[in-house]
């Protein structure tokens, strides 16, 4: 999470667009109007009927699979693919026969795996400080909470001893889309943020992802647990089926075993081909097989260990559950803002989000500027 940034562009609503140098910021909120995107959110570590929690999850197995499968397969690219292809190379242009292209192949393995190792090692080094940093927050932050009976979300900025509530409909919502130049070409950036004006000072907190509909997909599972269209946890953040019942809720050993089953079960079906399969043990193997599953159990049990943060008082009974009778409704404005946004969707379901938006915003007022 991070305080401190001036908020110089005044009100915003859903549909307006930011540019930058290097990018765009599109806003879905306010109002928190619905998306043409699919539901899905890796980020919620807590949810029930009262309230659910962004941020601040477990650890995940593909974070594993990254930290030790990047540098197993570079060293092994490095080490064996480059003299393997270099063999190859020499062949295909025909001056030397087999055994002086394999001798050669040979002596620039040689040469080369010491230095894969080295940088391999280099690199699982600078993986571990950066596993490391974020393994030391799991104890520390307090997530983004979203109170749906309430209509109202609470954060807890860095060095701050209390909470900040912040009216559900008045939160701001954007997705980024940021582009750069690199040696290898162009490098595209997304993510997610949420936020809202406080004291002059924006307090938001921003997630990175993968794709622009990922990014939009994080704030639309956000948005489906508010508005009490989304009630199962599992649609969100196991689409593949992985957990079984009886399973722990985290990822660990259990979902390695649920995949290769479905593989298995998605073979005899006919509903994935020999090559696909072949890929996905690949996959695994390059990553290690099931150690980054072993190693997502060990860290959940040391995390429990360690304990979590405290959260303050005033959230704890903000996150109490209250009657029916008092929880509160949506807006007459929102409700009917949505309706049209849903028709729309449904008329033009290729058309951008940006669009749809802009239409319906065609006819309403702009809102005011902030002083």
């Amino acid at each position: 999470m991070t305080v401190g940034l001036k908020s110089k562009s005044g009100a915003k609503r859903a549909g307006d667009v930011e540019f930058f140098p290097s990018g765009r910021q599109t806003y879905l909120a306010p109002l928190p109007l619905p998306t043409s995107e699919h539901p899905f959110c890796p980020y919620i570590s807590a949810y029930n009927d009262t309230f659910m929690d962004f941020g601040g999850g477990g650890p995940k197995v593909f974070t594993y699979q990254f930290n030790l499968g990047v540098p197993f397969t570079f060293v092994w690219l490095v080490a064996f693919g480059f003299p393997l292809l270099t063999f190859l190379i020499i062949l295909m242009v025909g001056e030397t026969n087999v055994r002086d292209s394999f001798q050669f192949a040979l002596e620039f393995f040689h040469v080369m795996w010491p230095q894969a190792l080295g940088m391999g090692l280099c690199l699982s080094v600078v993986l571990l400080i950066i596993w490391l940093y974020h393994h030391n927050l799991f104890p520390k932050v307090i997530p983004t909470r979203f109170n749906r009976q309430r209509r109202e979300v609470c954060f807890m900025p860095d060095g701050a001893t209390e909470p900040l509530f912040v009216p559900w409909e008045s939160l701001s919502a954007w997705v980024v889309q940021a582009q750069g130049a690199s040696q290898y070409g162009v490098i595209r950036q997304y993510g997610m943020g949420m936020g809202f004006e406080h004291e002059g000072e924006l307090v938001r907190v921003e997630f990175q992802c993968g794709s622009l509909q990922l990014a939009i997909s994080n704030w639309e599972a956000v948005r489906g647990y508010m508005e009490y269209e989304l009630n199962d946890l599992s649609t969100l953040q196991d689409p593949l089926g992985l957990q079984e019942p009886g399973d722990p809720p985290h990822e660990g050993f259990h979902t390695f075993r649920n995949a290769r089953a479905g593989l298995h079960r998605r073979l005899r079906d006919k509903e994935v081909g020999r090559i696909y399969a072949f890929f996905w043990y690949v996959y695994h193997v390059m990553t290690l097989w099931t150690l980054p599953n072993r190693l997502v159990e060990w860290e959940i049990k040391r995390i429990a260990k360690v304990g979590r943060r405290a959260l303050p008082p005033a959230m704890q009974a903000w996150s109490e559950p209250l009657p029916p009778e008092q929880w509160a409704k949506p807006s007459s404005e929102l409700l009917r803002l949505s309706a049209k946004v849903k028709a729309l969707i449904k008329r033009y379901p290729r058309t951008p989000i940006t669009e749809i938006y802009a239409e319906v915003y065609r006819n309403e007022p702009k809102p005011p500027r902030s002083a």
